[in-house]
């Protein structure tokens, strides 16, 4: 017995005879017999209809889908049609029936008249072999069956995983750059001499760190730290951050390049996304108009509004946290734990970074229902659009949520928190954070580093579990309870449909955002990767080993706990590669920054050529940095405190130090101050001026598309054009 094939299951509870749902349920299914759907009826716990759309739907399809670039076919062959395009039609035509009462499917979901479709999870080769040689942990380091993936979920998918696995082979590049300077910077963890003036410098006195009970303390005190911070904060660096602006714009060049060789195996080089949904409208509709082209400034300027005001909000948000680490900074120095109180600053950076990631998972959940209700709000003209439009939006916010705070600590932590007598103060109590006197770089270190091992640990065993529980319940929901027979009794046949439609309705069910949270999660990485990469350089190693077991979680929740994902076309990675290309500017203004603000390798610069021993007395046996941390630290005077504060019990002496460049007598900012100011402005300039040039020249050195591309779709072209001069030919003599 051949085996029916279904190419839809719709499922609906059982409702009682006569019911307005019942009667609406029988005016959709009466509108796809009209269309020529033969319709299948199976009774479990809830009703399953199989529908099968008839052949006439597809051979118009190939009729209107006649593309002048790809291969030429017979049109009389009508049997060729792939199952991932059958689902893509019949889908459509499915979401698009309208009832006598002006209903379609999803208003009828809505009602709870259906209560979900789905495409079918076959016994087809594809998914025998996608599920021994790509859904399995022991494959994590073979490469992905492209092609397989594409016959089975359809383009839209398979570019997913071809970008996805192009992007984990060359962060293997990236990540190994990282390891090497990370070691590097390990090598000089005792050596710096920097590091070295900290830890022996047992005489200076510094500042306290809070107004109530924090002591005076010994610059030495926090050697550890400042070896910390020399091992991240070194000319390597530098280096480093160049160099993974360079990465991210080859990385796209050759993505493009790749993505070009894919689509055109495809015959999809060329394919218009409009026409598609033009040609299926006809198919499912004949007397169909296509829906104009809209624009309302209106409508545009009340959606860019909300958007600033939603990105106030996220700015407020990371607002609170750093009022959180001033609050948790002065409650841990006043605690009665010794380790607290030595360690307040780290333990605030600490929880703030779990506090953050807290949010982040919190925000997500907002920022998707907001952006869906901006996107309703511009009324886009087809899905595409929409996705589009929504894509920019949330990206936007989920930019904000994860980077707001990792700013504040980058570009602002330890700058506009004043000086000892003048502090500025949150509604005039707390004392806003100051930088190590070996810098903030470390603070970012640590912030990127929690939040980064948090998002791929955490996430990713949620990701994974909680479909798998899901469906583990479903299935015990499910499962049909054997009714005992007697002797005489014959076992009654089941329906192997039945079957079949029950094991896929108890997966978990997906939607049309299931592939493109996949698609966030990632470019959210490629933004830590990239962005503030100079300060954690071993983001692309925990990027590279997350993405080889994020490559096969996705296979598996695909292949075996999630219903078969309605098949989309597609010939790119859509706006995502726009997005891709922002963040790659991002990264080399976002480094720059980072390199010229919050490390200290440009006050050391400008100490080694300017103000040290090497430069004021000809010295050449000595480092050059040597007198750097005595340079970078003003003078205080003790009576100069505010008159509230009470600092704890001061050591003899007439003066005590903090990290900033300002004169003893006034406070006012020094020459050096100015000099520093006037280096870092000049560096940044130089550094993303540099760095863009680069990116410009390596996007023209490596073309968009492959020679051979271009050399097929030429010798196609000519070809073709032989073939139509042949009709036109004169005729010899009779």
């Amino acid at each position: 017995q051949v085996e029916e094939k279904w190419d839809f299951v719709l499922v609906s509870d059982i409702h009682e005879v006569g019911s307005e749902k019942e009667i609406k349920r029988k005016k959709f299914l009466d509108e796809l017999s009209k269309k020529g759907f033969t319709i299948k009826k199976i009774e479990d716990k809830k009703l399953f209809y199989g529908v099968r759309a008839p052949k006439q739907i597809f051979q118009k399809y190939q009729r209107l889908q006649r593309n002048p670039d790809s291969r030429p076919q017979n049109p009389n062959n009508n049997h060729n049609i792939p199952v991932t395009t059958r689902i893509q039609i019949v889908n459509f035509i499915l979401q698009n029936t309208v009832t006598p009462d002006l209903e379609k499917l999803r208003d009828l979901m809505k009602k709870k008249v259906f209560e979900t479709m789905f495409p079918l999870h076959e016994k087809e080769d594809f998914r025998e072999f996608l599920e021994e040689n790509w859904a399995r942990w022991r494959t994590i380091f073979h490469r992905q069956p492209i092609e397989k993936i594409r016959c089975y979920f359809g383009e839209k998918v398979a570019l997913y995983f071809a970008w996805l696995g192009w992007y984990t082979y060359l962060l293997g590049f990236a990540a190994l750059a990282g390891v090497v300077v990370f070691v590097a910077g390990i090598t000089v963890f005792s050596s710096s001499q920097v590091s070295k003036e900290i830890c022996e410098a047992n005489t200076t006195i510094m500042c306290p760190l809070c107004d109530q009970k924090c002591p005076f303390w010994l610059l030495s005190d926090t050697c550890t730290y400042a070896k910390v911070t020399h091992m991240i904060d070194n000319e390597g660096t530098v280096v480093f951050a160049m160099f993974m602006a360079i990465w991210a714009t080859v990385f796209l060049e050759l993505w493009k390049r790749q993505r070009a060789t894919v689509v055109t195996d495809w015959d999809l080089y060329r394919w218009d996304e409009e026409e598609e949904e033009l040609a299926m409208e006809l198919i499912n509709n004949l007397q169909h108009e296509p829906q104009q082209y809209q624009h309302s400034y209106l409508r545009s300027t009340i959606v860019l509004l909300l958007v600033l005001l939603m990105i106030v909000v996220q700015i407020g948000i990371a607002h609170a946290l750093v009022i959180y680490r001033v609050i948790a900074t002065a409650l841990f120095t006043q605690s009665n734990l010794e380790f607290l109180r030595e360690q307040a600053n780290t333990m605030a950076v600490i929880t703030g970074a779990v506090l953050h990631y807290i949010t982040i998972v919190i925000m997500t959940k907002v920022n998707r229902h907001v952006a869906l209700y901006l996107c309703d709000l511009e009324k886009p003209r087809t899905f595409s659009h929409r996705e589009n439009n929504f894509t920019v939006k949330i990206f936007t916010f989920q930019f904000f949520t994860h980077f707001s705070s990792l700013i504040y600590i980058a570009f602002f932590l330890g700058r506009i928190n004043g000086r000892p007598g003048n502090y500025v103060r949150i509604a005039g109590k707390w004392r806003l954070e100051e930088c190590h006197p070996s810098g903030c770089i470390t603070d970012l270190c640590i912030q990127m580093a929690i939040i980064m091992l948090l998002k791929q640990t955490i996430s990713n065993v949620i990701e994974y579990l909680i479909p798998w529980i899901t469906h583990k319940q479903r299935k015990k929901q499910q499962r049909p309870k054997k009714r005992s027979m007697m002797v005489w009794e014959e076992e009654e046949v089941e329906d192997p449909c039945k079957r079949q439609w029950l094991s896929n309705y108890q997966l978990n069910e997906v939607n049309v955002f299931s592939l493109f949270d996949e698609f966030l999660e990632m470019v959210i990485q490629y933004s830590f990767t990239t962005i503030f990469v100079a300060a954690f350089p071993l983001a692309p190693l925990l990027a590279f080993c997350n993405n080889l077991f994020e490559i096969r979680l996705d296979a598996i929740k695909m292949m075996r706990l999630h219903r078969r994902m309605v098949p989309r076309k597609a010939n790119d990675i859509g706006i995502w590669l726009q997005v891709l290309e922002a963040i790659g500017i991002l990264a080399v203004i976002g480094n720059g920054l980072v390199i010229a603000i919050t490390s200290d390798f440009i006050p050391m610069l400008v100490y080694k050529y300017t103000y040290s021993p090497c430069v004021t007395e000809n010295i050449t046996g000595v480092d050059c940095s040597t007198g750097y941390i005595n340079h970078s630290l003003s003078v205080f005077r003790i009576q100069d405190f505010e008159p509230h504060t009470k600092p704890g019990l001061a050591p003899t002496g007439l003066c005590r130090r903090y990290q900033d460049y300002r004169n003893a007598d006034d406070y006012s900012y020094t020459v050096q101050f100015w000099h520093i100011f006037a280096t870092r402005l000049a560096f940044l300039i130089l550094f993303e001026h540099v760095a863009l040039c680069v990116k410009l020249i390596a996007a023209w050195y490596v073309p968009d598309v492959p020679q051979s591309v271009m050399n097929q779709f030429l010798d196609r072209k000519h070809s073709n054009l032989r073939k139509e001069l042949r009709w036109v030919m004169p005729q010899g003599p009779a």
